[in-house]
């Protein structure tokens, strides 16, 4: 089925003058496709209700009542989580899993269905408040386990310990969501907001997995061809499983009855064995090239969150909102643009180049983070400002994505041959 609009091939790699239209072929042919592109839409579309909502609240007679089932913070941390950073979960499994196993990409119809099954639960969150609680958790439940049966049966083609873990983190967010609707719906009595920590440290956890694996292998890539006489990134083994684990640990603790103390602690460590960890790697040499070192510009995020989270706890100078946009816009917002964006070249035949564009989306939504966490610790005369810019940065750096990619991902792959140079190229 093919889409009437056509539009000129973007692609860095050049195609020349030749023209190709869009497809839902062509969409649907591979998992990160439909999903980061759908993390891109929704992260614009989700930040702008909320920004219209808090204005609202804070500028208008008459405050606008979101459609929401529970509290319209828990609902807001909800979809950034189970919506946003879902999907883009999502589209890396998807495309990550046939790598390490050889088996074909989910495509066709089954990715269609499996997306549509994402896009129905944000659908029903949005108007949650309208329908009835049983039928939204229905609905918004549904997708995780069925992304887990799609990996699951990629997976244990030839399974691994260090990508079987991935399935457990998937069942624990889907534990997270049940837990959520609970909540909303009245069933059990516990605080959304607190649901919705544990369920962003599970994605925390995710970057701290993924980025171990890509960030020094990608920053040992482009030093390799572009620096071949500096020296290359480290990984320590037991460093690398401490890290992850310190990680796992804390996120647990932040659900246990236990002393702040102890949280606070565990905390302070996480951060001491990821900040060790992202100084091995070396990403200062890569600064040439955007798309390299914007990766490390996430996981430091992560560290300065964990920082943060310790200072919260074991002291009274940073506010409890600073650390998590810290770890949300900055950690994981950061890092699923800087994936995405490398990704969708690569897999798409083109040279690992960041547009100009999208360079200019990495700042953005570094300045999100930086405005976000200013405006937690800003005086109340500031915190209007800062978080009205803070939510027009990060719409403008998934904006500029989605103009970008929206071509590439929409697209069928580029064949023409690059060179190394080009290719190699900042």
């Amino acid at each position: 089925m093919r889409w009437k609009v056509v539009m000129a091939d973007t692609s860095i790699a050049g195609a020349g003058s030749r023209r190709e239209g869009a497809s839902l072929d062509a969409l649907f042919s591979y998992g990160f496709r439909p999903f980061f592109l759908g993390a891109a839409v929704y992260a614009i579309v989700i930040m702008a209700v909320w920004l219209a909502w808090l204005g609202s609240q804070m500028f208008w007679d008459v405050p606008w009542v979101l459609p929401v089932a529970g509290s319209p913070f828990a609902w807001h941390a909800h979809e950034m989580i189970f919506g946003f950073a879902v999907s883009a979960i999502a589209g890396f499994l998807l495309t990550a899993i046939p790598n390490w196993t050889g088996v074909l990409p989910l495509s066709g119809l089954p990715l269609a269905l499996l997306f549509l099954t994402w896009l129905a639960g944000r659908v029903v969150m949005v108007v949650s408040g309208l329908l009835a609680p049983a039928l939204v958790a229905a609905i918004d439940l549904a997708f995780l386990p069925l992304l887990g049966g799609f990996a699951t049966a990629q997976l244990f083609v030839r399974p691994a310990p260090r990508n079987v873990v991935f399935l457990a983190v998937l069942l624990a967010f889907t534990a997270a969501n049940a837990v959520y609707h609970l909540a909303a719906s009245g069933v059990i009595e516990r605080d959304g907001i607190s649901i919705m920590r544990f369920a962003l440290m599970l994605v925390v956890l995710m970057v701290a997995i993924i980025g171990g694996r890509i960030i020094p292998a990608f920053t040992h890539n482009w030093l390799h061809l572009n620096r071949g006489a500096a020296a290359m990134p480290v990984r320590v083994s037991w460093l690398d499983m401490a890290s992850v684990a310190s990680i796992a640990l804390l996120t647990l603790l932040l659900v246990l009855p236990v002393p702040g103390a102890i949280q606070g602690a565990a905390a302070l460590a996480a951060a001491l064995l990821n900040g060790a960890r992202l100084i091995l790697w070396r990403g200062w040499r890569s600064w040439r090239a955007p798309i390299v070192w914007v990766l490390h510009l996430g996981y430091a995020w992560l560290v300065v969150g964990l920082l943060l989270m310790a200072l919260s706890v074991l002291t009274t100078w940073v506010p409890t909102a600073a650390v998590w946009h810290a770890l949300g816009a900055g950690a994981v917002g950061t890092m699923i643009l800087a994936v995405m964006s490398r990704a969708s070249l690569g897999h798409t035949g083109r040279p690992l180049t960041a547009p100009k564009l999208i360079v200019c989306a990495y700042a953005l939504v570094t300045l999100a983070a930086v405005l976000r966490v200013a405006s937690s610790m800003a005086g109340s005369h500031l915190y209007a400002s800062l978080l009205v810019g803070a939510a027009l940065a990060w719409i403008a750096s998934f904006a500029l994505f989605a103009v970008v990619y929206a071509p590439i991902l929409t697209t069928t792959r580029v064949h023409t041959k690059v060179s190394a140079t080009i290719a190699s190229k900042p």
